[in-house]
């Protein structure tokens, strides 16, 4: 399956990153010359300062090496435990079927396949355990090679339905138990499966608006399921958010193409699912206003089974990676968000009303009011949050948006009008405690370098989508990623500006080629993806190397997938673990003790176009069941120390 991310849907004639990125580089040489204060205050970062409020974070574990093994490596100390694997049940259901035999039935009763994004939410423990909580785990995509007995050899509606069952999220309780092993509660009241069938409210600004009304939904207000749940958040008031991302990958237009489609990435022919075959709602031209009802944040309560959950329309609709939450001094609420496709923007929101630490339920409807903005980073190492309100910066009836929820539903087009700048595929953001630091894993982009022209209507877009690089800016293709990083003005959440600087080019530091060696100290890495902090300020990075390039050519040096630990004072990267072949590493969150990491482990095994042959399921892969499983199974890992220590010291 091609990769959905590969998609430029972005003609815009916005400035990109790496063009400021070259300016940047200037500007370093430059700041002893005094190109302002606010930037001089933040460029040149990791400054010692910036842990002055919860001290240096300790990294003293010994560093794991690059391994090409079909396994999970940690490092000596620590033990690894499968906790929740594909098609395990979450309460009561089922067992795994090792031939992919389970029905859609049973596979809406087991977790679904892509684990991703996941936040750990705590309960009272009983007498003898040391924790309980519940988790919530995003399950991404399917890859239907695996999912049926034949694969796609034969293609019915039993098999879309059962596709569909697969997605969404999974909410399981967990414990640990006296002996500090983690295990799955079942039968759990808690626990449930939510899908890419489940019924769903739509709320904020754009709920009820023509553009989201169906035949099947005339008010508009109501939506059946959530699919390509990528990375998440979290709420303070305790809820999860798990972000909709290649949504448009499920849809097919065989028609004309409207250009809202296409610049949200809808083609003739989709991206493998065939869904639309048997489920005509994902046929684009059909139901044209379908696709306007993914892309979505969706708020979930995970101690309610029987709650309802929430796609949140004033965050805006793109191909949502990260819903990462902080606290403005005013109390409000502001979300941080990114578009994960190359050439596309950085977006946050700001609550309109304040958080309540003894509201509860009162908070629930703060991330319904508010104001959405989207990054420009400038020169001199400064940026600001433009305003996508309806009204402003040009976003008006006669640039077709005719009220803020066609702003809303249209959020890409708005951010194109306002001259947002284009980023190398926003990933995963995670605000650093203590210090309120955001950064943000760009992971690569090769659609970089190219020719500016004139499109037909007579705007200045980039040739072919390719943003123009000049000798001076040595990564025309930024085929190893990077991780930038900005300081909010007066260290406010809700300010308007900041500063920021690159915290590391990622690469390969024993490359002759100086555009792929990179800025790594420490142990190498390529395409950041999950970024989180620990309570202590270690941050923690995983990587993707696509499946079409890992273990080879350049990316060789590489091997597998990885996690890593950084020290942001000092930039230092240490390899914490490594993965199966042809796994992807995300997913990260832990306990309030820090005694334990659970991290995913997802889609070990995949081929390079995403679906695996039925008859040799386990040609690249056999993990985590071995020779006795019948298909290696995307599943949460359990690490702890085994002397009992906070992880990652």
């Amino acid at each position: 399956m091609h990769d959905p991310a590969d998609r430029v849907a972005n003609t815009s004639g916005n400035r990109s990153f790496d063009d400021v990125l070259r300016v940047d580089r200037q500007r370093r040489r430059l700041i002893a010359g005094g190109l302002g204060a606010t930037a001089a205050a933040f460029v040149g970062l990791p400054p010692r300062a910036a842990h002055a409020t919860i001290g240096e974070p300790p990294v003293t574990f010994r560093a794991v090496p690059v391994s090409t093994e079909d396994t999970v490596h940690v490092p000596e100390g620590y033990v690894a435990e499968v906790l929740f694997a594909w098609g395990d049940p979450v309460s009561n259901g089922p067992a795994f079927a090792q031939d992919a035999s389970q029905s859609a039935e049973d596979q809406a009763l087991q977790a679904g396949m892509h684990h991703d994004g996941m936040h750990y939410f705590p309960l009272p423990p009983d007498p003898g355990e040391r924790n309980r909580g519940l988790l919530a785990v995003n399950h991404e995509y399917t890859d239907d090679g695996l999912l049926h007995p034949d694969g796609m050899k034969t293609w019915t509606a039993a098999k879309v339905r059962k596709s569909q069952m697969a997605h969404g999220v999974s909410i399981i309780e967990i414990r640990q138990r006296g002996d500090r092993r983690w295990e799955v509660v079942r039968p759990s009241r808690h626990a449930r499966r939510i899908t890419a069938a489940t019924p769903m409210r739509l709320s904020g600004p754009a709920a009820g608006h023509e553009r989201l009304r169906t035949a099947a939904d005339p008010d508009g207000s109501r939506v059946l399921g959530t699919l390509n749940n990528c990375s998440n958040g979290w709420t303070p008031w305790g809820t999860y958010l798990t972000c909709e991302e290649n949504f448009y990958a499920y849809f097919v237009n065989r028609g004309r193409i409207p250009a809202d489609q296409q610049r949200y990435g809808i083609t003739a022919n989709g991206f493998g699912y065939r869904w639309h075959e048997h489920d005509d709602r994902f046929d684009a031209a059909a139901h044209p206003n379908e696709p306007n009802r993914f892309g979505w944040v969706v708020e979930i309560d995970p101690f309610d089974p029987d709650s309802v959950p929430v796609k949140r329309t004033a965050l805006g609709r793109i191909s949502h990676e990260g819903a990462v939450p902080a606290i403005a001094r005013d109390g409000r609420v502001v979300v941080y968000l990114g578009d994960d496709q190359r050439n596309e923007y950085l977006y946050k929101f700001v609550s309109r009303g304040r958080y309540d630490p003894e509201g509860g339920r009162a908070n629930r409807d703060l991330l319904d009011e508010g104001t959405l903005y989207v990054a420009r980073f400038d020169d001199d190492g400064t940026g600001r949050w433009i305003p996508l309100v309806h009204g402003g910066n040009g976003l008006t009836p006669e640039h077709g948006f005719r009220d803020q929820a066609e702003v809303l539903i249209r959020t890409r087009q708005a951010a194109d009008r306002v001259g947002a700048t284009m980023m190398d595929r926003p990933e995963w953001i995670a605000v650093q405690p203590g210090t309120g630091h955001v950064y943000c894993s760009l992971t690569n982009n090769n659609h970089r370098g190219g020719t500016t022209g004139n499109a037909p209507d007579g705007t200045t877009r980039s040739g072919s989508a390719r943003p123009p690089v000049d000798a001076a800016n040595p990564r025309p293709d930024n085929v190893f990623g990077h991780i930038v990083r900005w300081r909010e003005d007066r260290d406010d959440a809700s300010a308007t500006t900041f500063a920021w600087d690159v915290f590391v080019q990622c690469g390969d530091p024993g490359s002759a080629d100086p555009a792929r060696r990179g800025n790594v100290q420490g142990d190498q890495f390529a395409n950041p993806d999950g970024l989180w902090f620990d309570p202590d300020g270690r941050l923690w990075i995983e990587t993707d190397i696509s499946s079409r390039e890992l273990g080879i050519g350049e990316f060789a040096v590489m091997g597998n997938n990885a996690m890593l630990c950084a020290d942001p004072a000092t930039g230092l990267v240490h390899r914490f673990l490594t993965g199966p072949r042809g796994c992807e590493i995300t997913g990260l969150t832990q306990p309030q003790d820090q005694r334990t990491l659970f991290v995913n482990i997802q889609h070990p095994g995949e081929s390079p176009d995403g679906r695996s042959d039925p008859d040799h399921p386990k040609a690249v892969s056999a993990w985590p069941d071995g020779t006795a499983g019948g298909r290696p199974r995307s599943a949460t890992l359990a690490i702890r120390r085994e002397d009992d220590g906070i992880i990652g010291t």
